[in-house]
């Protein structure tokens, strides 16, 4: 089975516009990404390739890492870092002895104990990027094209090389953006996962903590998967996987920090109020969201009862692709005030606020958007909102907002 091309990754130039002034970048991200890929597709000339995913290799860096980055020399791109946090210690040293842009580049799972590492050996010296799986823009040989997304200019953001009808939407869903199963179209979603998910637990959590009960574990997995979109409950999580909340609550810390799962926050005037009330939890992966959740094709997936929160948790993160890729920051939030008024998103840029809403829709109305006029403002300027469709074209509704097609963002 012949793979297709790579896909040009967005995140490529900010990886080296941060070369030019970081002597250290780091890509991380969860598992198979595409982390490896893309730094190695585009090393610069001179640059050596190194990864700690190789035992011998990990074993030099972890007794000896002053010889061990002599002897490959710099600019030096170490892959997996996070097997040998020690060697960040002796990074520094290098990289304060020399200060010169693009001595490394690392790349390594966004966890609890390496980013700890991170920050207190290189504060200063590192530009640090998260990587998620392939954005639309991507999938459609567009990523050097795509920029964060702006609701006050809609039209401008379509991407018309995805725009498809809804059966090839959820299709789209339930594969996933995971490299490996779009770049081979083929290749059947359930071993894929299936791999993954064992891996995953055998590796990545273990290294985060020692969780006995793997089997509880997955059953949490699965449980949190059929809540995409919703507000945590551990309580819920906990019953179903025959925890106590706490643990659960433990676990959920676990899948957050292992690039699993993100965690939305609510929107509040006051900044701190925005922590004391729940998240809402999405996985990162639909595909991975799919599997677990057992919908084993796109029909089954498109005719559950998790379709509308799917779509959600999609529409979810191709917005954060579309920041995180380029290198910037989203303030992104939820609003549901104790009347039950909601909102799906908000975003917060340049002191105006843009509430967005999803919809299984191809004819959406301002009614979708009734939740709107309960957010509180302060000195916020509210601004029209954008209703996320299966519509085939940006389409305008009353009051300045817009519909935007799902598969073209």
């Amino acid at each position: 089975m012949k793979a297709q091309e790579l896909y040009i990754r967005t995140m490529q130039r900010k990886i080296e516009e941060l070369s030019q002034y970081f002597p250290c970048v780091m890509v991380t991200g969860a598992r198979q990404v595409g982390k490896s890929t893309l730094l190695r597709e585009m090393l610069p000339p001179g640059m050596g390739y190194v990864t700690l995913d190789d035992y011998v290799e990990a074993e030099q860096a972890a007794s000896d890492p002053v010889t061990f980055l002599e002897r490959h020399g710099e600019p030096l791109c170490i892959d997996e870092v996070q097997y040998v946090p020690g060697l960040l210690r002796a990074i520094k040293v290098r990289v304060d002895a020399a200060r010169r842009p693009g001595m490394y580049w690392l790349t390594g799972s966004q966890r609890f104990h390496m980013m700890k590492g991170v920050s207190e050996s290189l504060a200063g010296r590192i530009g640090i990027l998260e990587l998620s799986g392939l954005s639309q823009w991507e999938m459609t040989g567009n990523g050097d094209k795509a920029i964060p997304f702006d609701p006050e200019r809609p039209n401008e953001m379509l991407n018309p090389a995805g725009l498809c009808d809804m059966r090839a939407l959820y299709e789209r869903i339930w594969r996933g953006g995971y490299p490996q199963l779009i770049q081979y179209p083929t290749m059947p979603v359930h071993d894929f996962f299936s791999s993954y998910l064992q891996t995953y637990v055998e590796r990545d959590v273990q290294e985060l903590a020692q969780i006995g009960n793997k089997s509880a574990f997955v059953k949490l997995m699965r449980s949190a998967a059929l809540r995409t979109g919703q507000q945590l409950v551990y309580s819920d999580l906990a019953r179903d996987a025959g925890v106590t909340p706490k643990t659960a609550a433990a676990w959920i810390s676990i899948l957050e920090a292992s690039g699993i799962v993100s965690l939305l926050q609510p929107y509040h005037v006051n900044a701190i109020n925005r922590l004391s009330k729940s998240a809402k939890l999405y996985f990162s992966d639909t595909g991975f969201c799919a599997w677990l959740a057992g919908c084993e094709d796109a029909e089954t997936l498109l005719s559950s009862h998790i379709s509308g929160a799917m779509l959600e948790t999609w529409v979810y993160g191709q917005l954060v692709r579309s920041y995180s890729n380029c290198g910037k920051g989203l303030n992104l939030y939820y609003f549901r005030n104790l009347d039950g008024a909601e909102v799906d998103f908000v975003m917060e840029k340049n002191h105006c606020l843009y509430p967005m809403e999803v919809k299984r829709s191809m004819h959406p109305t301002i009614a979708d958007l009734k939740g709107v006029s309960k957010i509180p403002l302060s000195d916020y300027s509210l601004k029209p909102g954008i209703v996320f469709c299966t519509a085939s074209a940006v389409l305008p509704l009353k009051n300045g907002a817009s519909a935007f097609p799902i598969s073209a963002l």
